[in-house]
């Protein structure tokens, strides 16, 4: 028999080894298909060339050396920034057995469910824990999803901008598989990754920029956006997009995750304008400047658009950036104010009626960003500077024109 010293040694050494083992449990399945599949989906895509989809504008998502440096020093001292300091209140979901004529539920990050003309839209749909392919290795939520996915109401399609961990994420899509009947409309090769999660054919619709379909009496127009894609090693083999949905009455326009691009003022001239926008507002970054925009940037592109309410997303429910957790909305309360833009700010689960929105309540700031704590090591002087903006604005403005 093995002696205690040798077994511990041996535990010891399996150890890792499991640990490892579990971290890439089911990692091949959660990336998604191969170049080789996804080739014959993509090449004849006018965006599409020598190898990879490109932005219409010259964009570098990767970051320069210099950049890599103030990244790593960043790494180190503001990992935690992106923290909110207090729990993230939840709203109750109250979805209407009908769909109204102009509403949204945000359910955090970039996920959302559009009520446009009686019909609905689930958008970048993401319940899992982890926005990563691993189980145990990459973001995690910080605030648990506000409404199951088992309670949702029967939509009629769902929209996919690109194919990002936190924007498109395999048990999510496992579970609508189930629970749902509608179809996946996405961009070009993003359809290679559901047919090899199982989603059916006939439940596939995948689009080029400018491409439409109709969908229950709503159009769905595959847009420009400036981005890039990429599940694991490889880069730029899907598309990424924006979406404009519209009905007979009203139109809503989708930015799922872009960089400022003034794209948006062509697709405002041509299918615009907006009664209601969703643009990122959250993990911007000197060095992603190209590909993700900041809060007064959404607000830029929801004038170029011709929006009429504007709902932020893409922020509060992962930490992928350096900024504090509730700057990105203290920063667009007050270029909204400065610029007269109507916005509303839901919890997560919250449902706004988009054409008698309620005044702008601030609840984010109770919350309140690890970064503005003393003992993060960070002036706060600016979130502080940009949180006093937002709340001389809040009071007694209300969300309608």
């Amino acid at each position: 028999m093995p002696s205690p010293r040798r077994l511990t040694a041996v535990a010891l050494l399996a150890a890792p080894v499991a640990w490892v083992t579990r971290a890439a449990w089911g990692l091949p399945v959660a990336v998604g298909a191969s170049r080789r599949a996804l080739r014959p989906h993509v090449a004849g895509s006018p965006q599409f060339s020598e190898g990879r989809f490109r932005n219409t504008l010259e964009t570098a998502s990767l970051p320069s050396p210099a950049d890599r440096r103030a990244l790593l020093r960043q790494v180190r001292d503001g990992r935690f920034n992106g923290l909110p300091a207090g729990p993230v209140p939840l709203a109750p979901s109250r979805l209407p057995a009908e769909a109204a004529e102009l509403a949204v539920t945000w359910f955090g990050h970039s996920s959302a469910l559009l009520e446009v003309d009686g019909r609905r839209v689930l958008v970048d749909p993401v319940w899992g824990r982890r926005v990563s392919p691993s189980p145990l290795v990459g973001p995690v939520r910080l605030h648990p999803a506000p409404t199951p996915l088992a309670d949702l109401p029967e939509v009629d399609a769902v929209l996919i901008s690109h194919d990002h961990y936190d924007h498109l994420d395999l048990p999510t899509v496992r579970e609508l598989l189930a629970r749902q009947r509608a179809p996946f409309v996405v961009p070009l090769g993003i359809g290679a990754h559901l047919r090899r999660w199982g989603v059916p054919e006939d439940r596939i619709v995948e689009l080029d920029w400018d491409g439409e379909v109709q969908v229950a009496g709503l159009t769905l127009t595959c847009t420009e956006a400036r981005h890039f894609s990429g599940r694991f090693l490889t880069r730029d083999t899907t598309l990424w997009s924006s979406w404009v949905v519209a009905g007979p009455r009203h139109r809503v326009f989708f930015g799922g995750d872009t960089g400022y691009t003034p794209a948006f003022a062509a697709i405002g001239a041509r299918l615009g304008p907006f009664d209601l926008t969703l643009l990122p507002v959250g993990a911007y970054n000197d060095a992603w400047k190209a590909i993700h925009m900041t809060p007064e940037e959404a607000v830029r592109a929801h004038g170029d658009l011709g929006g009429g309410l504007l709902v932020p997303v893409h922020w509060a429910t992962f930490n992928l950036g350096f900024h504090g957790w509730a700057e990105p909305i203290q920063r667009l309360a007050a270029a909204a104010g400065r610029s007269g833009v109507a916005i509303a700010v839901p919890r997560p689960g919250e449902r706004v009626d988009a054409l008698t929105p309620p005044p702008a309540v601030d609840w984010w700031t109770a919350v309140g960003s690890r970064a503005d704590e003393p003992e993060s090591g960070n002036d706060a002087g600016t979130t502080t500077t940009a949180a006093a903006r937002a709340a001389a604005w809040l009071p007694g403005r209300r969300t309608t024109h």
